[in-house]
């Protein structure tokens, strides 16, 4: 019996080994990420966040704070220091009459780790020239530099682009930019690029603070990181979404604590303030809040913590709500 016993155990060894290639088998690593996109239904309007890479920033650019808070709330929030990443992003509003996209990314401005907007947004299932209007938050490369090709042309070549009337007196304009250090001359000169080809055709266009752009869509004043950074209200069947551009870089800081600036600020002071003022409007309308540095996509809530300290609150991954006639 003891042999008998000893002889099944041998065959089943055998048995066993010549499934082991089997098991032991890997796949090729496929080595990409998910797609770049995230939908949301805000009433009648369907908002789509377009990812265009991130960057990796130096904590160093972060301005009034000290080194060991610095530590304490990147090190609270698990964010690389000294380098932080930080998202850009974009984001694209079907009004159900208007296809608008918010931004453009910044194309091959700042490296290969950004501009991929336009393949997510043709992912997502919409192309180039089906966009209508492009609003721009700000004339940084990061925000507008996705305005054309790799070649110079446009991009967008059936849209209006509207931009604040106060950045494009800035950054446009070849007297201010004399006047500015050097290391700041190749920001003027990206701007003045990305818009020759839309001010060439007529179709860059300029708008003061408070201007409807599209029904829904409002220009909400935002200034200080650059003279006319500007937010937009956008807003279905009572339903309320700010995006407001670059009026935060670094999540784990400056939420908690909104008086840290950073050195793209053209105005220090004004940028804080600001910060200050609408994180806590939001956090009273408990709105939501899209913004194009905060971790993709990017949409979510500001809650009050304490006293002038707040934190960020991502929205849940959820599906795309149906809308009445679908």
């Amino acid at each position: 019996m003891l042999k008998f016993y000893k002889v099944i155990s041998v065959l089943l060894a055998v048995f066993l080994m010549s499934f082991a290639p089997l098991a032991q088998a890997q796949s090729p690593k496929v080595q990409t990420q998910v797609p770049g996109y995230y939908r949301y239904q805000l009433g009648q309007f369907e908002i789509t966040a377009l990812y265009d890479g991130a960057i990796e920033l130096d904590t160093k650019l972060l301005k009034n704070t000290t080194a060991a808070d610095l530590n304490r709330l990147l090190s609270r929030m698990f964010v690389g220091n000294p380098k932080m990443q930080t998202a850009v992003n974009a984001y694209l509003i079907n009004t159900g009459s208007h296809l608008v996209l918010v931004d453009t990314g910044a194309a091959k401005l700042f490296g290969p780790s950004l501009g991929y907007v336009l393949q997510n947004m043709k992912t997502a299932g919409y192309e180039p020239s089906q966009v209508d209007t492009v609003v721009i938050t700000h004339l940084h490369g990061d925000h507008m530099g996705g305005l054309n090709d790799a070649s110079g042309q446009p991009l967008f070549s059936k849209a209006t682009i509207l931009v604040a009337q106060a950045d494009n007196d800035f950054w446009l304009s070849q007297k201010v930019a004399d006047g500015m250090p050097a290391k700041m001359q190749p920001y003027f000169k990206m701007a003045r690029d990305s818009a020759a080809p839309y001010l060439a055709s007529s179709q860059w266009k300029t708008f003061t603070n408070g201007s409807v752009l599209v029904p829904g869509i409002q220009a909400v004043k935002a200034n200080g990181h650059t003279p006319g950074h500007t937010a937009y209200a956008v807003e279905s069947e009572g339903q309320k979404l700010l995006i407001w551009g670059d009026l935060v870089h670094a999540h784990a800081v400056q939420f908690a604590n909104p008086g840290v600036s950073i050195e793209f600020d053209i105005d220090q002071k004004q940028a804080i303030a600001t910060r200050k003022s609408i994180m806590k409007a939001m956090a009273a309308s408990r709105s939501l809040v899209a913004g194009m540095h905060l971790p993709f996509p990017g949409i979510g809530h500001v809650r009050a913590d304490s006293k002038g300290s707040y934190s960020w609150v991502p929205i849940e991954f959820a599906p795309l709500a149906k809308t009445a006639g679908q």
